[in-house]
């Protein structure tokens, strides 16, 4: 697997399970521009956060052993690496 680079933003598709149980999204899967899907392994913690009438959810997960930041844009529904 790649290096994730925590300086930019990267731009992904992401297959999501939306209202299951008492998380009303998580994501499973995401694929970078070029590469096979990768899994995710552990959803670790959601929160919400605010910005010029855009809510923008962050998901903290685990691939692996790396962690990372998936977001999602409620604006136009785009999903991203951060």
């Amino acid at each position: 697997m790649k290096n994730f680079n925590k300086n930019k933003i990267e731009q992904v598709e992401v297959m999501a399970l939306f209202g299951y149980e008492m998380t009303p999204c998580q994501p499973l899967t995401f694929r970078r521009r070029g590469e096979s899907e990768t899994e995710i392994t552990e959803l670790l913690r959601t929160q919400i956060r605010f910005a010029g009438g855009v809510a923008f959810h962050l998901f903290d997960v685990l691939v692996g052993r790396e962690k990372m930041t998936l977001e999602f844009n409620s604006r136009d529904l785009s999903w991203s690496i951060i």
